[in-house]
Order: structure tokens, then C-alpha cells, then sequence
């Protein structure tokens, strides 16, 4: 008790200078003491802490209840899901990409079913999986996405090596090598080669494997130390068998669960239900990283006693030969006594431990900054300067051996390490220990006296420093190697996945994380990096030195004051010098630590910025932007959007004029033969056939490769203005005004929107009058019309109006008129080819002409529509009398005395004598009162005298033409004076569809504002906008759909409302008495007045009515966050799909296989099956849901109690409609218990991933939406996964979100800001020029093989993952994964517009932010 107070007096002399060096013979001898008493406290564990056996089971804390782990087998599950049915592909009849390979994975199910008891359900939805698997690996097989060296030898090797890829790293990492399947035991019996059938027998065993393991899928390398030890087992049994001429065993289904998964399951679920504390019980990760160590291997991975197994069929008769690990214990025994690897210790340590890099640079910083701050003011020199700036080492040494004792406490008791890491742990503490008191004492001798004599030596300060300096460069090496690391992350790789023992030992001792299975491969590109570290770079250059300026140099000469007057002022306390010192700095070292947050914000925006400008986010923000963009869009859109299949895509820029650019006599002679005959033309007829959103296949020979653009590009936007019109986003009028318009028989196959050439012809008269206002004379077409030839859109308007305006006026004057109609449409195109239309009209009146036609065409717009024709013809016989031209001059009769509706006396008939013998026509004076027609005759003679006066009387050839409008004009028996004829021919165009259409896009292109044809709906603005945005964005281009990624959406779901009900809606909730419909119809009053002119409804009380009751509830529902809303808005992936389909020219039925294979959509109901039982209305919502999408899947955990025992099993279940209004179940997979130990949510979602079958899965929650135009965009955003930016693969895809409930209230307002902020903004930066961005929820992507064999997309430890979803991120990271971030495609996202919702939400957010904090995740990626 003397030695230690011995020591320190020592310790003190020397510090002191006292030359004595008897006692500092002491010194080492007191300090080994220290060391010896460190490493005892670190060495103090359990026994059987380097290696002994244990000697109890809770001598660590943590908590391991008696569980019973002993199977119970059952024999029978009730309820068999109906073998006959099936899921996408009757295995029967199946499509000829999945047939190819039916019989060795069928054949390997069989065989392996039976050997190891696999259930029938489950294997028969693994077998369809794998089918779909291997057919859309097919794509690797195409010299289009892979070049011949590169592409694997088969579908198969393909999904092999991804599938298989972290079981190779597991095997490596374990020291043992890969257990597959034996290649000649394997392809005995089968025609395909060995290599190929024996990976087919290691696909389908870990996919059986993986779709009966329940909640052990959270842990991946559980799954892969059964899949280990079951194909050593098989491997084993089948040569074995080939030997000696046994039959392979056969157990009955269900033996694997009931003997290897449900032991395993009890332990886990006994565990994750305990109320205590995370340090006193063991999760999902705990146990998962028990299969890290060679230690799993020691056990065998069936809990079934070897001598008693149960066998059926041959197998039974006569002994088995013995079976590898028969003679170990079950992995049970091994699960039950491994210790925690994580001690999640709720304390304010934990999170300071997560972030000790974060705390050592900002204390590290503070100081010099201090440093710098004082040695301007006090005038020091450089040198003295950079002496007590290196105080700053002995600083990083402390805080080093503070983190390593927290490690310490972060680790007692319970975490049990190897001989190994505590002796690392034991060497850096003391030699830390040791070189932060000789770091004291130099220090100390620096700026002590000079001259004195230290441990025998005399010497000055500078001597000591340098001694210090050398020293602190021992301690300094970590820092400096993981600097040299970072600045280049591939060689952080190469040493952590380096072989070298000596490397691995000394990584072991420096730096403690390199022992874990996990983090070793996670480096990005040295690109990548160094556009992170400028990003860093700046950032920190510019806080340092605001912090300088503002933080700490601002505290100098207080400090300066203060120190001063306790020297030079007698009786000053230092204590309360100190404390006053520490009041004034603390609180600028706290804004120090916090505004690294606030310059964050700032450079993210900058970043963010400038990030988005080169991504071309924003560049169309309005229907005048989509306009100007408009000529372009179809180009971009045929290249990115469209394969090379679909049409031809490949050729030069689209033009709607192309018609009219070829030299032409024959487009001259076409169009007049169209303007003398509208009716002919079947090639135009036949374009599209008679349903206008599917193209025919033969439009490649039918149009020019540049209208093909426009035609498919057209074909899409049409079905997605239609959809606008369907979810009520926009008017019949609006919708009418935003699509294309297709005329049967005319000269052009589509014509522009109205409202991208509405005002175009106004523009256009403004530039044929411009030059006559700056008093220039052109006298050619080609100096006059210049400025519209150059504009694409003026000139596509202007070559509208011509054609579309003769269409209406030749209809209107009928047969009579013909041959004057034609005589003066062939002058005027004459004069167009020939550019001499300048010399014959005067340019200056067209604004006259175009005036009188708007006139007109408002006229028949507002009364044709209206119109009710008349049953029978007015005129005499019914047949048009045609007029016999006289040679020159009008008629003999001069102006014929006409019967008006305006004269009600009856005139003298003045008919020319009727020849002998010819029938007589009787006339009677009938008065036929007609408003239109007499609006429509004064409208139509001001045009033709408005062109009379267009015409250059001077002219012989246009006064040729003045004179053929005069007497049309004057003609007794035409369209101006035959009330009968006149008003049969407006009868006519009443009843033609075409002419209506023809009329009405007329009226928009010469009498329509733009502001009047743009949709008025703020939604349908800003989804039209973003979508025409998109195509000009940076979008991988579309592959064909045979060659596209196939991928499913989940979404979970618990007891939500799915379809709004007439109560729910009409129930007055609140205190001002407003029920939900009626907020509804406030909230979004145009989309209700839409809905009503949709369903043709001028009385609203009839909206419930059974004939409109559905459809309003379904108005309603997807206005509000229901899962009617998401599922709505998630199928239509389905829709988009089959359009592009079928612009591929892709039959039905190959369609409807591709559907199957691509796409599917899995709604996991937790808990319909309990719902069903107990009546809810809800169930009837969803079966509605599932025969209104064939394609729709419901997934759920249905639970029945056996009669027998009274126990409760547990079944995952899928079940579809079977399209004759019923619902059938597909499969019916039995679980080991209630598979809801968690948060819930995970779990629901892992039990229904093994139903799914695409290569990725898109989660979606039910308060999101989808919308068919984004939807046309996934398969391009799947191409995302195809690139390979650095070293790391793409497995985690994040797309932008658009918060729908912004305009509910000034609080939701507030949320979507919020969420907008984060959702846009922070991703971005987070991902381009960070490359951190992790999982913040959906609608993000994932790679499902990647994570399936990975741990799953969340996790679920009830507690530490309450953000279930941020772990994914984490678990991504750690392993290998990297995320991707794209704004081109946006889903719809609903937030909470309540104060109680938002509080809650908040507070679900900060108690996950803490949960994480003391995750081993966020220790492990800071």
C-alpha cells in the first residue's frame, strides 16, 4: 500500500527536474503495475473466455430462457391450398422461355422435396420462381446487352453466380471450401450437361431452403449454414446411393420444418418476445453473427434424433448408411449457449461512442484554432507556435484511450472475444497508456525551465519537443494509415480482404472492426472519392474559418482580460477564474460541435443546385415550357422510351411536314385528290384500326420513319391524357384539347394538340405583318413566308388550317359547290408550288380572311354539337342538284329570288320552261326556319367576300378565282340560296363524328388563347410538366421487353381502409358538422365537377344511386390515403406495360406471358385471413380489388386450430380472383409459429417475399400512388441496375416522391415542405456528390436476390429496428451495396395532415433516431 504513493511521489520529482535517480528507478516498475492491473480488468470474463467450456448459461446477463427446442411434428395441414391451382404459369401449359428448363427444375424439386421433407405448397412456388428466374436471365444471352466474351454459358451459371455470390465469401471467410452439387451423381438420368443440371440442383435446394425458413431469412448466414450442411448431406446420401444401389430416402412433407426450422424459430422467438432490456436478450443479429464464427460448424443442422428418422416409400426398407454430422449436436445447443456479440447499453456513451471520429475532430480543431487565435494577439513566433499546436497529439491520445475504455464498458459483461482481440484490445490500452505519460512529462520539460536536468538528462526545451514529437508519431500511425486509406478506399479493401496472416494479425490489433465478416468491400471509385473529399474539403475550409473569425478569435482577448487581471490583482480566486473561463467557452465549443450542420445545409443547397441543373431537373416548369419543347419531345421520347423493336426508331428528326416536303407533284396531286374526294384514302382509315390506342403492325411499311415517332410518340400521349380524364384530372373539353387528333382518310396521320397550336396562327399573321409595319417590301414567298417555314409548330398550324379549313368548307358547300371548291383549291396550291402567292394576293388582308373564318367556325362549333338532323331529306327527291357550267360569265337568270326563313310572302316562280317529256319537280313554297344554317350563311358569304378582297384583282388567274366566288355565291339552287339544300347539308355534318372533331380542332387552332386550352387542374399542370421534363433528362434507354429486368411491388398492409364505404363518407365527424364527401367535393371542386360531366350526372343527389354508388366511392377513395388509392396507382406498371407491348407489335398472348414474367403486384394483408373470419367489410374491398386486377396478388398469415392438440398453426398464404368472381388460393405454406415476433411490418413483408418472382421488389406503402406516365418509365429506371459506376454493384434503386397532402391543411403544408426538402434535395446530394445516400423508406427499389441472400429488405429486432426500414441502408452498406438516387420518375406519397398524426410520426422518427444510435449498424458504418 506504500509502493503506488512511492510511485507518484517519484513521478512527481521528475516532473519537478529533481535529479534523483534512485526513485525514477520506480517508474517502470509502478507503471508495469498499472499495465498488469488493465489487462487483469480486461482479461476478467467468464471462464472459458479464450476458449474453455462455460460454466454457466447466465453468468454473462444476458438472458436464456428454458426453451423446449424439441420438434412436434404434424403430419397433416388442414386446409390444403388446391394442387391444381396455380400462380402465373399452369406448369402444364407453360410459355416456351420457361419450358426450356421445366424438367430439370422440376425433377430437382421431386428429389429434394423427398429427401428432405420439403412441404408440397412451398416447393411448387419456389419451382415457378426459379422458372421465372432462369427465363429472365435469358437477357445475358443477348449479344444487345452483353458482348460474346462476357456472356456466361447459360441462364443458369448466371443466376448461380449472383445467387450464390455470398456464400462463396461466407465459405472463404469460414475457411472451408463451397459445398454444390456433385456434377455426374447430379446429371445421371439427364440430358443436360452435368454443370448445368448440378446448379440447377443448388438453385432449387436454397430456394427451398429459403422459402420454408420463415424468420431465420433475417438471418442470411443461418440460411447459408443450412444450406451448407444439407448439400453436404445430400452429396453425401447420392454417391453414397449410386454405390451401393440404395434408393434415395423420402420424408414426409414438412419434416424440414418441423425437425430444422421450428427448433430454430422457438430459440429465436423466445427471445425476441422477452420484455427485457436489448443487453439481457438476444436478436435476429446476435444470433445471425453466431454462423460468422467456425464454431457453427461444429454441429449438425437437423434437430432429428439419427436413429429414429422417419421415412417413407423405399427409402425404409433396411439401414442407411451414415450421414455426415450424424454424430454432433444440433445447431440448437450452439444457438442456445452463444453469447451476444453486441451489447446495445442505453447510455448517452453509446451514441458518443458511435460518433468518437466526430468528437475527436472537433475537439482536435477547437484547439488549434485556439491555438491560432492566441498566437496572433500574444505575438508568439512560429516556433512556440507549432510546439503548443502539438499539444494536440497529446489530445488525440487521450481521446483514444478514452474511446478504448468505453469499449471496454461497451463490452463488459457479456460480449465474449478471442485470446486474439483482447490481447489487441490489452496492447493498444497500454501501449496508449504508456505513451500519453511520456507524452505528459515532455510536454511538461517543453515548456518547463530551462536548463534542467530530466531523467538524467540536460537539455533544452527544443530536445524535449522533439522527443515528444517522435513519440506522438507512434500513436499517430492509425491516424495516418486510415487517412492514406481513405484518400485511396481500394487499398482499405485489398489489406481487409487480404490472406496474409501478418496483415490480418496486424489489422486485428490496430483496428478492432476488421475481425467481422461484414465492411471489408466496401470501397467506391477513386472518382468518386475525391469528388466527396472537395466536397468535404470546402465545406470545412470555410467553417474553420468563420469559426475563427467569429467563434474563437472573438474569446481571445476576453480571455486575455480576464487571466490578466487574476495575475496582476492580488486575491483572485483561480476557481473562479476557471469557472468563469468555462462559461464563456463552452458556449461557443457548443455552436462550434453544431454548425457543421447549418454550412452542411448551406453546401447542399449549392450542391444540391447545381446537381440538378446538370441533371436537367426543372428546365419545363410550365404548358408554355412543354410548348416550346414540344417539336423535340417525340424524338427523345422514341430513343430512350421505345426499344429498337418497337417501329423504327433510329432516323432522322421528326417532322409533321414531311408530307409536304417532298418534291412534289405527287403530295400535290394527293392532297387535291383528298380535298376533291375526303372519303378515299383506306390507308389512312386502316392506320390505327378501329381502336385508337393500338397501332397496327404494318405502320413501319405505311409511314415515314419520321411520322413513326410521331405516331407512337402521339399513341402514348393520348392514353396518358386519357388516363388524366379517367381519374377526373381534366374536362371532356380539356381532354379533347391536349390530345393528338387522327382524321380517317386525311393527308397527315396525327395532328398537334390544340393546345400547342392554339395562338400559333395569330403569331403567324403577326409575322406576315411585320415587315409591312417596319415598311420593308418583300415581294417573294420566300423572303415573306420565311419566318414560318423556319418555325416547326407555325408552320405545322398553318398547314393544318389550310387543310382542315377546306375540309369544312367542302363538306358545307356539299356536291354542288365541287368543282368551284376544287377549281379554286388547285389555283392556290399552283401559286404555293410555284412561290407566287405574294403576286396574287394581297398579304395585308389575311387578318380580314382569318377573321370571318373564326367567325364561321365559332359559329358551327357552338350550334353543330347541338344540332338534331332531321329524319328525312328537305330537298326535292333527296338528291343534290348539280348546276351546268356556262361557258364564262355567271348565270343567264341572273340572282335567284330565294325562299328565306326571313320572308314570309310567297314570291313569283320564275323556272326556265320545262323541256317536253321531262319529269316535272313539283316546289312548294315551304319556310324552313333555320337559325344555324342562316348564322352559317351569313358567317360563310362575309368569308367569301373577305377572300374576294384577299385576291389581287389585278391578276388575270386570281381575278379567275374572284369570279368563281362570286357565282358561287350566286348561285340559285347552292349552299347561299336553297334553304332545303342548305340546311340538309348542315343536317349531314350534324351526324358525322369527323366533321364535329374536325370543326372543334379547327376552332381551337384560330380561335383558342393558350391560356384557355391548358388544363386548369394544378396536378395535371405539374404531372404533364414533370413528364415532358423527364424525356430530356439523363434516362438509360429502354431495352426490348423480352430484355427488360422483371421486378414486383409489395406492400404491406394491416387493417387500414382500403375502399371508402357511403357511411364513412357521409358520417359528420367533426364539431362544424362536415362529413368526408362533402370535404372531398370542397377540397378538389373541378375534379368533382369532372366526375359528374364523366358520368353524365346534372343531379348530384344520384351519385349514390346503385348505378354510380362504386364509382363514387372509387372517386373518393383515391382522393384519400386508402389502399384502393395505392393499388390503383401501382397497377398501373401493368397498363403501361402492355402499351408498350404492344407499340413492340408483341401478340396477346405473348403479351400476357410477358405480364407474368415481368410484373407482379403482392399486397401482404397480415391479417385478412382474421378479417375473414370475423366479417369485415374491408375482405369484400380487397376481393374487389383482386377481380378488378387479374394480375393482383394478396398475401396474409392465416392461422387454424388443430382439433387434436388445440395448438394454433401458422400459414403463409397467397390467393388470387379466378376471373369468374370468386377468389382461389394459390399456395398454403405452414410456418413454425406466428412469424409476428417484431416491429410487424418486417415481418409481414418477409413472409410474403416468397411469393414473389421478379429479379427486384419496388415497396410502396399503402399511403403512396402511382401514375401511368411515371409508370412507362420503369423499365428504364431498371436499367439503372445494369450500370456499373465503380467497384460496388447497384442494389438499392431511389426514386423521387411527390407529397400529395400538401394542400389538405396549413399542417400538411408543412410536412410535404418538409418531406420535399429531404425527399428531393437531401437525396440528391446525398447520393451525387456524396455516394451515401442509404434506405429512407419507399418507393425505393431492391435488388431481391442481392438482399434475399443478404438478410431481407428491413429488419426486424423488435425495439432496436422501430426504423425498420433505415436498416436496410445500414445492412446494404455494410455489405458491399450501393445506392442509387434518380428524379426522371416520381410516385405519389401521402404525410400526416393532423397535429396528433404529426406528433406521433415525430416521435416514431426521434425514438428510431435513438434506437439507432445504440445499434450496432450505426457503430459499425461511423
Amino acid at each position: 500500500s506504500v509502493a503506488v504513493p512511492g510511485a507518484f511521489d517519484s513521478l512527481a520529482a521528475v516532473a519537478r527536474g529533481d535529479d534523483s535517480p534512485g526513485d525514477a528507478r520506480l517508474l517502470p516498475l509502478a507503471w508495469l503495475a498499472c499495465c498488469g492491473v488493465a489487462a487483469a480488468a480486461l482479461f476478467y470474463r467468464r471462464p472459458g473466455y479464450l476458449g474453455s467450456s462455460p460454466a454457466s448459461d447466465d453468468d454473462d446477463g444476458t438472458l436464456r430462457p428454458k426453451i423446449d427446442a424439441s420438434p412436434v411434428p404434424v403430419y397433416s395441414q388442414p386446409s390444403p391450398a388446391n394442387p391444381e391451382a396455380f400462380n402465373m404459369f399452369d406448369p402444364a401449359d407453360l410459355p416456351p422461355r420457361l419450358s426450356e428448363y421445366a424438367n430439370m427444375v422440376y425433377g430437382a424439386c421431386e428429389d429434394l422435396g423427398n429427401f428432405f421433407g420439403f412441404q408440397d405448397s412451398s416447393v411448387r412456388n419456389q419451382a415457378e420462381h426459379l422458372l421465372i428466374l432462369l427465363s429472365n436471365n435469358r437477357r445475358y444471352m443477348n449479344g444487345h446487352i452483353l458482348p460474346p466474351a462476357l456472356q456466361p454459358p447459360s441462364p443458369i451459371h448466371a443466376l448461380h453466380a449472383k445467387v450464390f455470390s455470398n456464400y462463396v465469401k461466407w465459405c472463404r471467410y469460414q475457411g472451408v471450401p463451397p459445398n454444390f452439387s456433385r456434377a455426374a451423381a447430379t446429371a445421371a438420368g439427364t440430358a443436360a450437361p452435368p454443370s448445368v443440371a448440378s446448379r440447377v440442383v443448388d438453385l432449387v435446394l436454397f430456394f427451398c431452403v429459403w422459402g420454408e425458413a420463415c424468420n431465420i431469412r433475417h438471418m442470411p448466414e443461418c440460411l447459408w449454414f443450412l444450406y451448407h450442411k444439407m448439400m453436404e448431406e445430400y452429396g453425401a446420401a447420392m454417391i453414397g446411393g449410386a454405390q451401393d444401389g440404395a434408393q434415395p430416402r423420402s420424408l414426409y412433407a414438412g419434416h424440414y420444418l418441423d425437425y430444422v426450422v421450428t427448433p430454430i424459430f422457438k430459440i429465436v422467438s423466445a427471445n425476441m418476445k422477452s420484455n427485457a432490456d436489448h443487453v439481457r436478450k438476444r436478436n435476429y443479429d446476435d444470433f445471425n453473427e453466431f454462423f460468422w464464427s467456425r464454431d457453427c460448424l461444429r454441429y449438425r443442422y437437423t434437430c432429428e434424433d439419427p436413429a429414429g428418422e422417419d421415412v417413407e416409400g423405399d427409402g425404409a426398407a433396411g439401414p442407411l448408411a451414415p450421414l455426415p454430422d450424424e454424430g454432433r449436436p444440433p445447431i440448437t445447443v450452439g444457438m442456445t449457449d452463444a453469447p451476444k456479440t453486441f451489447l446495445e447499453k442505453r447510455s448517452w456513451w453509446r451514441g458518443i461512442m458511435a460518433m468518437s471520429r466526430i468528437v475527436e475532430w472537433h475537439v482536435a480543431t477547437f484547439y488549434l484554432l485556439s491555438v491560432l487565435a492566441f498566437s496572433h494577439d500574444l505575438v508568439w513566433g512560429w516556433v512556440y507556435t507549432l510546439e503548443v499546436a502539438s499539444g494536440v497529439f497529446w489530445l488525440l491520445n487521450s481521446l483514444a484511450i478514452c474511446w478504448g475504455l468505453l469499449e471496454v464498458w461497451a463490452s463488459y459483461p457479456g460480449i465474449h472475444l478471442s485470446g486474439t482481440a483482447v490481447f489487441g484490445s490489452v496492447f493498444v490500452l497500454v501501449s496508449r497508456f504508456l505513451i500519453l505519460v511520456y507524452q505528459t512529462l515532455y510536454l511538461m520539460w517543453t515548456f518547463g525551465p530551462g536548463g534542467g536536468s530530466y531523467l538524467g538528462i540536460r537539455a533544452d526545451s527544443t530536445f524535449w519537443w522533439w522527443q515528444y514529437v517522435w513519440l506522438s508519431c507512434l500513436c499517430m500511425a492509425p491516424y495516418v494509415l486510415e487517412t492514406l486509406t481513405n484518400l485511396c478506399p481500394s487499398v482499405t479493401t485489398a489489406l481487409c480482404t487480404s490472406r496474409n496472416e501478418y496483415v490480418q494479425t496486424f489489422l486485428n490489433i490496430l483496428f478492432p472492426i476488421s475481425r467481422l465478416y461484414v465492411g471489408k468491400d466496401v470501397h467506391e471509385s477513386f472518382r468518386h472519392t475525391a469528388v466527396y473529399v472537395f466536397f468535404w474539403s470546402t465545406l470545412i475550409a470555410w467553417k474553420l474559418f468563420f469559426s475563427y473569425v467569429f467563434e474563437v478569435y472573438s474569446m481571445v482577448l476576453p480571455t486575455i482580460q480576464i487571466t490578466d487581471d487574476y495575475a496582476n490583482f492580488p486575491g483572485q480566486s483561480f476557481t473562479k477564474m476557471s469557472l468563469l473561463l468555462v462559461l464563456r467557452w463552452l458556449p461557443q465549443f457548443i455552436v462550434y460541435c453544431i454548425d457543421m450542420s447549418i454550412w452542411y445545409s448551406v453546401w447542399q443547397a449549392f450542391a444540391g443546385t447545381s446537381v440538378g441543373f446538370s441533371d436537367h431537373l426543372g428546365d419545363i416548369r410550365s404548358m408554355k415550357d412543354i410548348r416550346n419543347s414540344f417539336g423535340r419531345a417525340p424524338e427523345h421520347f422514341c430513343t430512350k422510351m421505345l426499344s429498337p423493336d418497337a417501329g423504327s426508331r433510329r432516323g432522322s428528326s421528326a417532322s409533321f411536314l414531311s408530307a409536304g416536303e417532298l418534291n412534289s407533284k405527287e403530295s400535290l396531286d394527293s392532297r387535291r385528290q383528298s380535298l376533291m374526294n375526303p372519303n378515299l384514302g383506306k390507308e389512312g382509315q386502316s392506320l390505327l384500326g378501329s381502336d385508337p390506342h393500338k397501332l397496327q403492325g404494318y405502320v413501319n411499311r405505311l409511314l415515314d420513319v419520321r411520322i413513326q415517332k410521331w405516331v407512337m410518340f402521339s399513341t402514348v400521349w393520348n392514353e396518358v391524357i386519357d388516363h388524366f380524364r379517367e381519374e377526373d384530372l381534366i374536362s371532356n373539353r380539356e381532354r379533347d384539347y391536349m390530345k393528338f387528333s387522327r382524321f380517317d382518310g386525311f393527308s397527315q396521320a396525327i395532328y398537334l394538340p390544340v393546345f400547342q397550336t392554339a395562338g400559333v396562327v395569330e403569331d403567324a399573321m403577326a409575322q406576315l405583318e411585320r415587315p409591312m409595319d417596319d415598311g420593308q417590301k418583300l415581294t417573294t414567298d420566300e423572303h415573306l413566308f420565311k419566318p414560318i417555314l423556319d418555325h416547326v409548330t407555325m408552320r405545322t398550324a398553318v398547314s393544318e388550317v389550310w387543310e382542315l379549313g377546306n375540309y369544312v368548307l367542302h363538306r358545307l358547300l356539299g356536291p354542288v359547290h365541287n368543282d368551284d371548291a376544287v377549281f379554286i383549291t388547285n389555283y392556290v396550291l399552283k401559286w404555293v408550288e410555284g412561290g407566287t402567292v405574294a403576286d396574287h394576293m394581297k398579304i395585308a388582308k389575311i387578318r380580314g380572311v382569318v377573321k370571318c373564318l373564326v367567325q364561321l367556325v365559332e359559329v358551327l362549333g357552338k350550334g353543330i354539337g347541338r344540332r338534331k338532323p332531321a329524319s328525312t331529306r328537305r330537298s326535292a327527291g333527296g338528291q343534290a342538284k348539280k348546276r351546268q357550267e356556262p361557258a364564262s360569265g355567271p348565270p343567264a337568270g341572273g340572282f335567284r329570288r330565294t325562299l328565306s326563313a326571313g320572308s314570309l310572302g310567297s314570291v313569283s316562280n320564275q323556272s326556265a320552261p320545262v323541256q317536253a317529256g321531262a319529269p316535272q319537280a313539283v316546289e312548294r313554297n315551304v319556310v324552313i326556319i333555320d337559325a344555324l344554317r342562316d348564322q352559317t350563311r351569313d358567317k360563310f358569304r362575309a368569308l367569301i367576300n373577305s377572300l374576294k378582297g384577299f385576291m389581287n384583282a389585278s391578276d388575270p388567274e386570281s381575278k379567275e378565282v374572284m369570279d368563281r366566288l362570286t357565282f358561287a355565291l350566286s348561285m340559285e339552287n347552292g349552299f347561299f340560296w336553297d334553304d332545303a339544300y342548305a340546311s340538309d347539308s348542315l343536317d349531314d355534318m350534324a351526324r358525322s363524328d369527323i366533321f364535329k372533331s374536325v370543326v372543334s380542332k379547327l376552332q381551337g387552332l384560330v380561335a383558342c388563347h393558350p391560356d384557355e386550352v391548358e388544363p386548369k387542374s394544378k396536378e395535371a399542370r405539374r404531372r404533364l410538366t414533370f413528364f415532358v421534363n423527364s424525356l430530356f433528362m439523363d434516362m438509360p434507354n429502354a431495352p426490348s421487353i423480352h430484355d427488360m429486368f422483371s421486378w414486383n411491388v409489395l406492400t404491406p398492409y394491416y387493417k387500414e381502409t382500403v375502399t371508402l364505404s357511403k357511411g364513412e363518407l357521409e358520417t359528420r365527424s367533426d364539431a362544424l358538422g362536415v362529413s368526408t364527401m362533402l370535404y372531398l367535393q370542397t377540397l378538389f371542386k373541378a375534379d368533382w365537377s369532372n366526375f359528374l360531366e364523366r358520368m353524365g350526372l346534372t343531379d348530384e343527389d344520384k351519385v349514390w344511386s346503385k348505378k354510380y354508388a362504386d364509382e363514387t366511392r372509387q372517386w373518393a377513395s383515391i382522393r384519400a390515403q386508402t389502399l384502393n388509392r395505392t393499388v390503383s396507382g401501382m397497377m398501373y406498371f401493368e397498363k403501361a406495360l402492355r402499351l408498350l407491348a404492344n407499340l413492340e407489335r408483341l401478340d396477346d398472348d405473348t403479351t400476357n406471358d410477358l405480364m407474368g414474367e415481368k410484373f407482379g403486384y403482392i399486397v401482404s394483408c397480415q391479417v385478412y385471413g382474421q378479417m375473414k373470419k370475423d366479417q369485415d367489410s374491408k375482405v369484400d374491398d380487397i376481393d374487389k380489388l383482386m377481380h378488378r386486377f387479374p394480375h393482383l396478388r394478396i398475401a396474409y398469415i392465416d392461422s387454424v386450430r388443430h382439433q387434436r392438440s388445440g395448438q394454433m398453426a401458422f400459414y403463409s398464404c397467397l390467393i388470387k380472383g379466378d376471373g369468374e368472381g370468386g377468389i382461389k388460393e394459390l399456395y398454403r405454406v405452414r410456418l413454425p409459429g406466428n412469424p409476428i415476433l417484431g416491429e410487424g411490418k418486417p415481418e409481414n413483408q418477409n413472409h410474403a417475399m416468397i411469393f414473389t418472382r421478379g429479379e427486384f421488389v419496388q415497396t410502396i406503402d399503402m399511403n403512396q400512388e402511382g401514375y401511368f406516365e411515371e409508370a412507362l418509365k420503369m423499365r428504364n429506371a431498371l436499367q439503372e441496375f445494369a450500370k456499373r459506376d465503380g467497384h460496388s454493384p447497384t442494389t438499392i434503386l431511389g426514386l423521387r416522391e411527390h407529397i400529395f397532402t400538401g394542400s389538405v391543411s396549413s399542417l400538411a403544408n408543412y410536412m410535404a415542405m418538409q418531406e420535399t426538402s429531404f425527399v428531393t434535395l437531401g437525396q440528391r446530394v446525398l447520393t451525387k456528390p456524396l455516394c451515401i445516400r442509404l434506405h429512407y423508406g419507399h418507393p425505393d427499389v431492391f435488388d431481391k436476390l442481392f438482399f434475399i441472400t443478404r438478410g431481407g429488405i428491413s429488419k426486424s429486432s423488435k425495439g432496436i429496428n422501430l426504423s425498420e426500414d433505415i436498416f436496410a441502408g445500414y445492412n446494404n452498406a455494410i455489405r458491399g451495396g450501393r445506392v442509387a438516387f434518380k428524379e426522371y420518375l416520381q410516385v405519389g406519397k401521402g404525410r400526416d395532415v393532423g397535429m396528433s398524426q404529426i406528433y406521433q410520426f415525430e416521435a416514431k422518427l426521434s425514438q428510431g433516431a435513438g434506437e439507432q444510435s445504440l445499434s450496432r449498424d450505426v457503430y459499425r458504418l461511423c
